[in-house]
C-alpha cells in the first residue's frame, strides 16, 4: 500500500507541477518546491496512567500492581504549509502542534504546492503505535478572474494512518473549485480510496444459531489448549505454551477478548486492500480579522463505486450506497482587548468509523 502510495504522488506532482516550478528545460525545480519548508525532528515524553492496586481472593488475599510504562513519542517530518491569519508562529517545531485546519481542502497558497509529511513511533497508555500522516496539495488559480475559470482546480494526495483511532487509509482526489467571492468557494470531483476491507467481521463465521460466539472453540482452532487436573480445576495455556488462567473466569474475562482480537487483525491482515471510487462535494469558506475569524470547511461522498464482485469490499457489507463525510470549524473572537473566546474541531466519518477531536474555551487578558 505504501508502495502505491508514493507511485501515485509521484505522478500526480509530475502532472501539476506549475510553470514556474520548472526551468527552461522543463526538469523540476525541487529547491523552488521545498523553499520555505521545516524539516523536523524531536522526541517528546511524559509520565501515563498511575499505578492501579489490583486485589485477588481466589488463593487467599493476593495484591499486584499494574504499572502503565511513560508515555514518549519519536517525530520525524517535514511540512510546507502557510499558516492561516489565526495561528500562532513558534520558534522551533516539536512535532507536537496539532492544528485543525491540517484537514482542510485548501490551503492559503495558490499555484505552489503545500505538503505534510509526518512519521511517529509512540507509545500511549502502555500500547505503541507507528502512526504517519502525509499529504500533497495544489490549489491552481491563474487570476482569470472568472468565477467559473476552468483553471480553478485542487489535487490532494493523502495517506493517514491512526492506531489510536485504528484507521488507515490513502486518498486521491481531483475536484473543480468555484469561487462565489474572496472567501467563500465550493468543489465538486471524484476521490479514489485504498484501505483494508472495513465492514468484514471475521468473528461472522464463529456466531452461533442463537446469536453467541463459539469463543473456545475459536480459542482452541487458534493454539489455546485446555488441561483439567480431574479434581475440578482447569488451567489454561496459550499457543507459546504458558498458563494464562487457572479459573474459567479469568479465560472468559481476560483471555478470550485478547485471542478474538489478535485473531480478527490477523484475518484483516491476510486480507487484500480494497480501492474505491467516490463522488466528492464540499466547500470551503475562510475569513480573518485580528478581532473576528472564521475558517470552516466540508467534504461529503454521497456516492461511491467499488468492484460489486469483492466480497469483502464495503459496498457489500453494507447492502449498497452509504455516505461518507467530514467536517471542520475554527472560530475565534475578541470582544474587547481583555476577553474572547473560540471553538475548534474537526470530525469524520469514513466506512463508519469515526475520528474526532475539539477544543473550546475563553480567554481573558490581564492589562
Amino acid at each position: 500500500m505504501k508502495k502505491i502510495a508514493i507511485v501515485i504522488i509521484l505522478i500526480l506532482a509530475s502532472c501539476v507541477v506549475p510553470k514556474e516550478c520548472c526551468a527552461q528545460d522543463k526538469k523540476i525545480d525541487f529547491k523552488r518546491i521545498f523553499k520555505f519548508g521545516t524539516v523536523y525532528g524531536a522526541v517528546n515524553g511524559g509520565t501515563s496512567l498511575s499505578d492501579e492496586d489490583q486485589f485477588s481472593v481466589t488463593n487467599g488475599l493476593q495484591t499486584s500492581v499494574v504499572e502503565t510504562p511513560y508515555d514518549y513519542s519519536m517525530i520525524l517530518g517535514i511540512r510546507k504549509m502557510k499558516q492561516f491569519g489565526y495561528q500562532p508562529k513558534e520558534a522551533f517545531k516539536r512535532g507536537t502542534e496539532s492544528s485543525f485546519s491540517d484537514a482542510a481542502t485548501i490551503g492559503r497558497w495558490e499555484n505552489q504546492f503545500e505538503f505534510l509529511f509526518e512519521a511517529e513511533y509512540k507509545r500511549q497508555q502502555g500500547e505503541t503505535y507507528f502512526d504517519q500522516h502525509h499529504f500533497i496539495r495544489y490549489v491552481a488559480d491563474d487570476g482569470c478572474g472568472l468565477k467559473n475559470c476552468w483553471n480553478h482546480w485542487i489535487a490532494k494526495v493523502e495517506y493517514l494512518k491512526d492506531g489510536f483511532a485504528d484507521i488507515e487509509y490513502f486518498e486521491a482526489s481531483e475536484r473543480y473549485r468555484y469561487n462565489v467571492n474572496g472567501n467563500l468557494s465550493f468543489n465538486i470531483g471524484i476521490a479514489q480510496r485504498l484501505s483494508e476491507p472495513y465492514g468484514y467481521d471475521p468473528l461472522e463465521e464463529w456466531k452461533l444459531s442463537n446469536g453467541n460466539l463459539h469463543y473456545t472453540f475459536l480459542a482452541l482452532e487458534e493454539g489455546y489448549t485446555v488441561e483439567f487436573d480431574g479434581e475440578g480445576g482447569v488451567e489454561y495455556f496459550d499457543p507459546s505454551g504458558n498458563s494464562v488462567a487457572s479459573s474459567s473466569e479469568v479465560w472468559e474475562a481476560v483471555v478470550v477478548p485478547t485471542a478474538l482480537a489478535d485473531y480478527s487483525e490477523k484475518k484483516r491482515d491476510a486480507l487484500d486492500h480494497v480501492i474505491q471510487h467516490s463522488w466528492v462535494i464540499g466547500f470551503d469558506y475562510y475569513k480573518y480579522t485580528k478581532k473576528s475569524w472564521l475558517h470552516a470547511w466540508g467534504n461529503l461522498m454521497p456516492l461511491h463505486y467499488s468492484d460489486s464482485k469483492n466480497e469483502f469490499s464495503y459496498y457489500n457489507y453494507n447492502g449498497g450506497q452509504w455516505k461518507d463525510y467530514s467536517f471542520g470549524l475554527i472560530y475565534g473572537h475578541w470582544f474587547n482587548k481583555n476577553i474572547g473566546v473560540f471553538v475548534e474541531g474537526k470530525y469524520n466519518k469514513y466506512w463508519n468509523r469515526e475520528w474526532h477531536g475539539f477544543s473550546a474555551g475563553i480567554n481573558y487578558r490581564v492589562f
